[in-house]
């Protein structure tokens, strides 16, 4: 992931929700070290005036693995999702989900 341009690092949930909020649009998303979980990210998605977070995290066969805990699943933030994670592909990983 730190490859990509909307990779921030280690930013806090909190910053994360203000970089977003600058932004004011719809679909907006960044990329982020997750606080809790080590060798993990969070997906942070800007709809309507909600920032979702999503735990993202590779797994040892290489696929790409998303949490959804409790989330709405709508269509903006699944479309959102699949473009983040269909532009962090590699030759050797492909994308799966996991929701749980």
């Amino acid at each position: 992931m730190e490859h990509l341009a909307e990779y921030h690092g280690e930013i806090s949930k909190k910053r994360a929700e203000e970089i977003l909020g600058e932004a004011g649009r719809d679909g907006s998303y960044l990329i982020r070290d997750s606080e809790r979980l080590p060798n993990s990210y969070c997906a942070c998605v800007l709809c309507g005036e909600w920032v979702y977070t999503y735990r993202v995290f590779k797994q040892k066969d290489g696929y790409w693995t998303i949490e959804l805990l409790g989330q709405k699943k709508d269509s903006l933030e699944k479309s959102v999702i699949l473009f983040l994670l269909s532009r962090s592909r590699t030759k050797e990983s492909f994308v799966r989900f996991s929701i749980l």
